[in-house]
């Protein structure tokens, strides 16, 4: 399902933040990308997300070349995925509800099935029943919950997750990474991005270490 080649990524300025990195993820994984503040675990969930693209080598996502696909193919590759990023990015002036929507409005669902998918999202995170609320009044383990629900209500195949229990209490932590869990264990791969290895022993993923953009 996802396939990356000789994977290097290189800024302006000539700082390689990922070099010669090789690796294979099934259909169905849950891999963490550990690795010290640094070490280019962010840089690749971009990569294989598509945000941003390799300076060199390949990066095979569903059969696709991600370095060679023009712009204009983009929005259709990330379809497959659902992104839930450290700092959330979610829309303060609308309700949760409405944050909820917003991928399937742009997708072009019809209201009462985008509806019908946004509050089953909500259900399965735990904020059933905080959908009028906005998200300024969430707790922090409640806003990454509600960056979650957005990230699924398109059903994607790969969830791609970056440092989701950064700024969470232990408990907070584990309600999280046990989502996460819960979705892999329905089928959906998913990568997590982290630099807390306490958790490998709970959940059991497969590992890619990174060491200053190396993969060990």
């Amino acid at each position: 399902m996802i396939q990356g080649s000789n994977l290097t990524k290189r800024y302006p300025g000539g700082f390689e933040a990922l070099r010669g990195v090789s690796f294979e993820i099934a259909a169905g994984d849950m891999v963490f990308v550990t690795g010290h503040s640094g070490a280019g675990k962010t840089t690749l969930v971009k990569l294989i997300a598509a945000i941003e693209r390799p300076t060199s080598g390949s990066l095979v996502v569903n059969g696709q070349n991600v370095a060679a696909l023009r712009d204009s193919a983009l929005p259709y590759l990330r379809r497959h995925f659902g992104l839930v990023f450290q700092d959330h990015k979610l829309l303060f002036d609308r309700s949760v509800l409405e944050n909820v929507l917003l991928p399937l409005q742009i997708t072009g669902f019809g209201a009462r099935e985008a509806k019908k998918r946004a509050l089953a999202a909500l259900d399965k995170v735990g904020l059933l029943g905080r959908e009028k609320a906005p998200p300024i009044a969430l707790s922090g383990g409640e806003q990454q919950r509600l960056a979650i629900a957005r990230a699924v209500v398109n059903r994607p195949s790969i969830l791609l997750v970056d440092e989701p229990t950064g700024h969470l209490d232990a408990n907070s932590a584990e309600a999280i990474l046990d989502i996460f869990r819960d979705f892999n264990r329905v089928g959906v791969t998913v990568v997590l991005s982290t630099h807390d290895t306490q958790w490998v022993e709970r959940y059991q993923p497969r590992l890619l270490q990174l060491d200053h953009g190396q993969l060990v």
